[in-house]
């Protein structure tokens, strides 16, 4: 074996038994869930029987994962740096595990539109969090307040619209692929009706 498998089998070990633990479960409990014995369980757990391809497939259902959660490696790229936005004033971060997911950092200076023909429907989710200040969310028919430590989160195809109240507001936000597509194809399109200066 080669030290890169060595690491991966200590590695999926301790996985499986952080699981376990974190689950509160004894290896008796998790050996039943598994349908395996409590020694082979055991020996699994310490290295003292080989890992069988098998076995991790039963293991990770009993602890309610995948397999590939179980033997993922990929911890290179840990920390990510933001990609600036600055024509839409954001900061955008991917998400690596689903690359269709984009996390969001926006600050608000103005109220939200007061034409509801302002207001965007379209495709997708949205999830965001009021960092600091207040922020007004226009949903459909409905003005919620959101305040600092507040999350909202709504299908995108209720028409919307967001901005701050009182004062300067900070966002995070988590996009769909379709909410992010939307909300830059309604910022463009704003942009480009606005007059010249």
């Amino acid at each position: 074996m080669t030290q890169d498998n060595d690491e991966l089998d200590s590695l999926v070990r301790k996985r499986i038994r952080a699981l376990r633990v974190a689950q509160g479960w004894s290896l008796e409990e998790l050996a039943t869930r598994a349908k395996v014995s409590q020694s082979t369980l055991s020996r699994i757990e310490n290295g003292q029987r080989r890992l069988a391809l098998d076995q991790l497939v039963t293991l990770a259902r009993a602890l309610d994962t995948s397999l590939d959660q179980l033997v993922e490696t990929a911890t290179d790229d840990v920390i990510s740096n933001p990609m600036i936005d600055a024509a839409h004033g954001q900061m955008r971060w991917p998400l690596k595990a689903d690359p269709g997911m984009t996390v969001i950092r926006q600050r608000l200076t103005g109220p939200p539109p007061d034409n509801p023909a302002r207001m965007r429907a379209h495709p997708g989710r949205e999830w965001l969090v009021v960092l600091s200040g207040t922020a007004i969310l226009l949903l459909g028919n409905r003005r919620l307040r959101i305040e600092t430590n507040q999350a909202a989160e709504f299908p995108t195809m209720l028409p919307h619209a967001i901005g701050a109240e009182g004062g300067p507001c900070e966002l995070l936000g988590i996009f769909d692929r379709d909410a992010r597509r939307g909300h830059q194809r309604g910022e463009d399109a704003e942009k480009a009706n606005r007059p010249a200066p």
